[in-house]
């Protein structure tokens, strides 16, 4: 029993086992360093938080005044086909580029594979060109849907065609308005992708007017006898008259009044009608209903609600629509008769 247990206390057997303990807890202790950390990742402990953007929108103000007062504007462009004399056109406009945004939506299709190639390419040389030239900054979607009717002039006006047109047309102002719609910007220019003529000051002259919605008259200049001449293109800017109202009320809820169509009497006041050949192009008057060929919104006016509805609202739709809602929101829309816009002569 003595020689046992004097076996058990040996001081070699004691240091042995401590040894063989230390070494499995520096094995297990150790870090493998087959795999270490890439010097590119950088320890949570030390990595910044993305910055913090802060926009006072209280005191963002579409004014009067928009360059004086760095206003940023945004021009957005549903486009099914592209147009030089619209590029053209609108690299004229001289409001200064570094408050200007472009967005464009184009739909799927032949017709907006060819207007996107052709798009790109022009952009592409202004956005890489001279500094003081390139736009704040272009953005370009595709719609996840087909246009529902052929782009040419007669095909896409026809009455039977209208409310499909419509409807697809408003899904693609709305879409490119809620993804680029910041919140620095003070006002909307929706500019159709068939106009191709306008005052270089277009953006200042409508805003000059210090108005929630404001649109000038669409005219369209055609040849006749040889004779350079104008006539009236846009009817959906009008005032409403009592046999609309009425007619409104005799319709099922999905129906909606088209302006512009015999089938349609209306007897609305146009303001293609109220234009005066040696009239002040700083005239206003008071609308109902506005077309889209050139229309100016505060920005204000959009995030309050304000949008183009695909379904009829109040018997009306997309633009129209829109001036509905935007007047049921407390913003009433108004035009210049006498100041003219262009529209593409197919």
């Amino acid at each position: 029993m003595a020689s046992r247990s004097l076996r058990r206390s040996n001081p070699i057997t004691l240091v042995l086992a401590l040894m063989l303990v230390l070494g499995f807890m520096l094995f297990i202790l150790t870090p493998d360093k087959s795999d270490p950390i890439p010097k590119t990742v950088t320890p949570a402990r030390s990595r910044k938080p993305p910055a913090v953007q802060r926009y006072h929108m209280n005191t963002l103000k579409a004014t009067a005044s928009p360059i004086s007062n760095q206003e940023k504007v945004i021009i957005l462009t549903p486009l099914a086909k592209f147009y030089d004399e619209y590029w053209t056109n609108l690299l004229k406009l001289n409001y200064p580029r570094e408050l200007v945004e472009l967005g464009f939506i184009i739909p799927k299709g032949r017709e907006g594979n060819l207007a996107l190639s052709k798009l790109q390419d022009v952009v592409h040389k202004v956005q890489t060109g001279k500094k003081k030239d390139q736009f704040a900054k272009v953005t370009i979607l595709r719609q996840d849907f087909d246009s529902p009717v052929p782009q040419n002039e007669k095909d896409r006006h026809a009455l039977s065609a209208q409310k499909a047109r419509r409807a697809a047309m408003s899904k693609a102002r709305n879409s490119l308005l809620f993804s680029v719609l910041r919140p620095d910007i003070a006002w909307v220019l929706w500019l159709d992708a068939d106009i191709i003529e306008t005052p270089p000051t277009l953006i200042q002259d409508l805003a000059s007017h210090d108005k929630a919605v404001i649109v000038p008259n669409c005219f369209q200049r055609y040849k006749e006898g040889g004779v350079s001449k104008i006539r009236p293109y846009d009817y959906n800017s009008w005032h409403d008259s009592n046999d609309a109202l009425k007619m409104a009320g005799t319709m099922g809820k999905d129906d909606i009044i088209l302006e512009g169509y015999r089938e349609m009497a209306t007897w609305r006041l146009l303001m293609t009608g109220e234009y005066k050949e040696h009239g002040s192009v700083h005239d206003e008057t008071k609308l109902d209903g506005v077309g889209g060929t050139a229309l100016l919104v505060k920005a204000e006016v959009h995030r309050d609600g304000a949008m183009f509805p695909p379904f009829p609202f109040y018997h009306l739709i997309e633009t129209e629509g829109f001036a509905k809602m935007a007047r049921r929101l407390g913003y009433q829309p108004y035009g210049l008769p006498n100041y003219l816009v262009y529209h593409y002569n197919e």
